[in-house]
């Protein structure tokens, strides 16, 4: 299997000259699993990815790259709300370090590549995930103070959520609404917080552009 029709299929427009109402329109997507419906022919790519049968993949920037979307991203579209969507968590996130140290991230030019690149970092639960969502929050202030004005509210957004999440991490430890879906036993705080069911990651994007894909 070749990385390069995961990329083409996760990026499929070129935004560098877009609008913003397409940039609404391609995070909204993205947000929505990459139209979940649309993931189901990747699901032996995310088998063979899981399996090891991928791991060439990130022999250059890129491959890594579309790797860290089929373990990270994938599964999240194609087994949402069951323990398999966050089972490659682990090792998104070492693809990620493993990138960092070898100068794959910055080789990386396009924001939104860096953006996905990224997301292992917020989204895998372990006793370093707080210092992890510093350096997200970071890396989203970065990305706002570089876009272009007429962006700055695609990046203004992204950063909120990076804000949330690190709040919900530094208060809890862990994303509390797993807790139902990985079995795990909620505290009466994080009971309260899934009763009140403002999840940070079912926030839509300020945009009345949503649902279409680009």
């Amino acid at each position: 299997m070749d990385w390069q029709p995961v990329y083409d299929f996760w990026f499929p427009l070129d935004l560098t000259t877009a609008g913003i109402e397409s940039h609404w329109r391609m995070l909204e997507w993205w947000m929505r699993g990459g139209a979940n419906a649309e993931l189901s022919r990747f699901a032996p790519v995310l088998a063979a990815g899981r399996s090891g049968r991928l791991d060439h993949w990130p022999e250059t920037p890129r491959g890594r790259l579309s790797l860290i979307i089929v373990l990270d991203q994938f599964p999240r579209g194609l087994h949402a709300g069951t323990p398999a969507a966050f089972a490659s968590d682990p090792e998104a996130l070492r693809l990620a370090e493993q990138g960092f140290l070898n100068g794959h991230y910055d080789a990386l030019s396009n924001p939104y590549e860096r953006f996905f690149y990224f997301l292992p970092l917020a989204h895998a639960e372990g006793p370093d995930h707080l210092k992890r969502m510093e350096r997200v929050v970071s890396v989203s202030e970065q990305a706002l103070a570089e876009a272009p004005p007429h962006l700055k509210p695609v990046w203004e957004f992204s950063l909120t959520q990076a804000q949330a999440n690190r709040e919900i991490i530094a208060r809890f430890g862990r994303f509390p609404h797993r807790n139902p879906i990985l079995g795990r036993v909620s505290t009466t705080e994080e009971a309260a917080h899934i009763a009140k069911g403002d999840f940070v990651h079912l926030r839509s994007p300020p945009s009345n552009a949503a649902g279409v894909r680009p």
